[in-house]
């Protein structure tokens, strides 16, 4: 016989298992490393597991999930969790992930990806993840107000403030004297909706 456990953990994978793939991969994007992030999604896991009973409409489940999400990832950052984590730059010196026969390849990509990283670490946990959830994962204004339990003017101020916080940080890292055309290219393009960071990157460069 199931015991209540057992279906609790069925009815949370069912629940998942439609919007898996794609929060992983916005929990890679808040963080510093995939490993972080994949981290920061099973942390996520096991809250929304406990939590599950509190979940009254299933239809919004979704919100529900991603609201979860963003608590964990801002109580990690407000306990600086990430400095326990062996920073990217010191687990690969040179900036790249080795991959393929040479690393070449994966090394370009990780190394935008990484740039990309440090830009987003760069802005306030809020609007960070606006930018991610909005510009990144192409989410509406009205889901991140949900998931962020801001109102929509909030998540518009956020974005603005955060693009404008990136712009900055591109120029002064090369990408062009804010506000010229440069640095709006290099913001623009990874806030593009659906666009990986490490695309947006590679475009940037």
């Amino acid at each position: 016989m199931e015991t209540r456990h057992q279906a609790r953990w069925a009815r949370l994978i069912a629940l998942l298992e439609p919007i898996h793939t794609q929060a992983v991969a916005t929990a890679r994007r808040l963080c510093r490393s995939s490993a972080e992030g994949d981290d920061l999604f099973q942390d996520t896991v096991l809250r929304a597991f406990e939590k599950l009973h509190t979940l009254r409409d299933e239809s919004k489940f979704r919100s529900w999930f991603y609201a979860t999400l963003l608590s964990r990832h801002r109580t990690r950052m407000r306990a600086s969790f990430w400095r326990r984590w062996i920073p990217w730059e010191t687990a690969f010196p040179d900036g790249l992930e080795p991959a393929g026969e040479d690393g070449t390849e994966w090394g370009i990509r990780a190394g935008g990806a990484a740039r990309a990283r440090r830009a987003l670490e760069s802005l306030p946990v809020d609007q960070r993840q606006a930018i991610v959830l909005f510009d990144l994962d192409g989410l509406s204004i009205e889901e991140v107000a949900r998931m962020q339990r801001a109102s929509v003017p909030a998540v518009k101020s956020r974005l603005a403030r955060g693009r404008e916080r990136l712009r900055g940080w591109y120029a002064r890292h090369g990408f062009g004297s804010s506000p010229g055309p440069a640095a709006d290219r290099a913001a623009s393009l990874l806030a593009s909706p659906g666009l990986a960071i490490a695309e947006a990157e590679e475009k940037v460069r």
